[in-house]
């Protein structure tokens, strides 16, 4: 199941950019991300699949969303153009940004490469 996510919880659970300068992942499993806003058709398109990503990969990834609309300091922070917009943090390492409606099995290929954790259904 997918988190929402509030300036307070991201501080808390991602990281905490009013206190470090350097990209400091707070978790200890991997996570993505999801920017979205209730107006926006490709975001209600993701979000049944952020979902059904989330239960797939319960325990090896974690899922979040953030209203853009209520949270626009969040989308400021990463420079949210549009959305949907999907972050994807590996446990070490930078976070990457990918911005669009992905179906899923591309989301699935991101995740493996990215977050590196194989996929589920077939590992």
């Amino acid at each position: 199941m997918t988190e929402n996510l509030t300036k307070q919880t991201f501080l808390e659970k991602i990281f905490d950019f009013e206190k470090n300068s350097e990209w400091k992942y707070q978790g200890s499993i991997p996570a993505v991300i999801d920017f979205w806003a209730p107006w926006c058709a490709p975001c209600r398109m993701v979000g049944p699949v952020i979902e059904e990503l989330s239960e797939e990969y319960k325990g090896k990834v974690n899922f979040f969303k953030i209203n853009t609309d209520e949270e626009q300091e969040l989308s400021g922070a990463f420079g949210i153009r549009s959305i949907p917009s999907l972050l994807f943090i590996p446990a070490e390492g930078q976070p990457k940004m990918a911005t669009g409606a992905y179906p899923k099995a591309d989301l699935k290929k991101i995740i493996e490469q990215e977050l590196n954790v194989p996929d589920p259904v077939i590992a």
